[in-house]
C-alpha cells in the first residue's frame, strides 16, 4: 500500500508548528526513513498516519483512500506499529502482547496465540519464551517482541518509531539485519523514523532528510544522497562536510582495504580480492 501526504500541516493548540506543509509519496513495498534531530517533526508525521495525531490541513491517503474517511480505532488495528523499548504490557505474557491486536480484530483467542507463536518463529525467537513476562527478557528480545506484535496487525503498512534506540549497539544492528530480512520477506510498507543517519542509509530504500517544522531538505535513496547531497545542511547532516564519509585506498600485503578520514580500516575492496585469488 503507497501513503500519499498533501499539504500536511500539524498546528499544537500551543502555536507550535510542527508540520508545515508536507507532500510525499511513500511508495508501497518498500522502507521510507524520515531522519532528522529532535524536533523536527519526524514523529509527528508517523503518528498522522495511524492518527494519532490529527493533522490541522492537508490529508493523507493510503491506496488513494483519505484515512480521515475511516474510523480511527479500526485504521490502528490495521497498521503495525512498533515504539522504542517495545512498549509492552507488562502484566501481560509474551505470547498475550502479541495476541492482542489479532483479538482485538476479531481473531478467536486460540488461533491468535497459534499466530503469536507464527510470528515469534518468524522474528527469531524462541517459543520457550513465550511464558515469559517482559521484565524477563533482554532489551532485544523486548524489541523483538514488539516487533512481532506489530506484525501481528497482519497489515501492509508498518511504522517503527526510533524503536532500536534503547538497545546496546551490538543487539541493534542485529535488529536492523532483522528489519531488512522481514521486510524483503513480507514486501511491507514500512516507515521507520530515526535521528541516526547512518541507521537512516542501512535501512531506507527511500530516505527523507528533515529540518524543523518537517520541511524537507531531500528525499532520495542513500546513494543519491551520499553521492548529491542538495545543500550545506544536508552535506553537514550525513557527514560529508567533516570527512566522515571520505573514504581511501590502502595497499596492503594481503589486498586493498578502505580507510576512512582517521585512518581507521572500514572495509576491504572485495572485487580486487576476487580477482586475486582467481588469478
Amino acid at each position: 500500500m503507497s501513503i500519499e501526504f498533501e499539504a500536511v500541516t500539524k498546528r499544537f493548540p500551543d502555536g507550535t508548528v510542527a508540520v508545515d506543509d508536507f507532500s510525499i509519496t511513500i511508495p508501497a513495498g518498500k522502507t521510507t526513513v524520515f531522519v532528522g534531530s529532535s524536533g523536527c517533526g519526524k514523529t509527528t508525521l508517523l503518528r498522522m498516519i495511524n492518527r494519532l495525531v490529527e493533522p490541522t490541513a492537508g490529508r493523507i491517503t493510503i491506496d488513494g483512500e483519505d484515512i480521515a474517511s475511516k474510523d480511527a480505532v479500526q485504521l490502528r488495528r490495521g497498521i503495525g506499529y512498533v515504539l522504542q523499548s517495545a512498549g509492552l504490557m507488562p502484566h501481560f505474557s509474551v505470547i498475550d502482547n502479541v495476541a492482542t491486536v489479532p483479538i482485538l480484530k476479531g481473531a478467536p483467542k486460540a488461533a491468535a496465540r497459534e499466530r503469536a507463536l507464527e510470528l515469534l518463529d518468524l522474528v527469531g525467537l524462541d517459543r520457550s519464551l513465550a511464558s515469559r513476562y517482559p521484565s524477563q527478557l533482554s532489551g532485544g528480545q523486548q524489541q523483538r517482541v514488539g516487533v512481532a506484535r506489530g506484525l501481528a496487525a497482519d497489515s501492509a503498512i508498518l511504522l517503527m518509531d526510533e524503536p532500536f534506540g534503547a538497545v546496546d549497539p551490538i543487539v541493534r544492528r542485529e535488529l536492523q539485519a532483522e528489519t531488512i530480512r522481514l521486510q524483503r520477506d513480507l514486501d511491507k510498507t514500512v516507515v521507520f523514523v530515526t535521528h541516526d543517519i547512518d541507521e537512516a542509509f542501512l535501512l531506507g530504500d527511500q530516505v527523507v532528510i528533515l529540518r524543523p517544522g518537517a520541511q524537507i531538505a531531500q528525499v532520495g535513496s542513500p546513494s543519491e544522497i551520499m553521492e548529491n547531497p542538495a545543500d550545506d545542511f544536508v552535506a553537514d547532516f550525513i557527514g560529508a562536510e567533516r570527512g566522515a564519509r571520505a573514504l581511501s585506498l590502502k595497499h596492503t600485503p594481503r589486498g586493498t582495504v578502505l580507510v576512512d578520514a582517521q585512518g581507521r580500516t572500514q572495509g576491504v575492496l572485495v572485487g580486487e580480492a576476487v580477482e586475486a585469488g582467481t588469478a
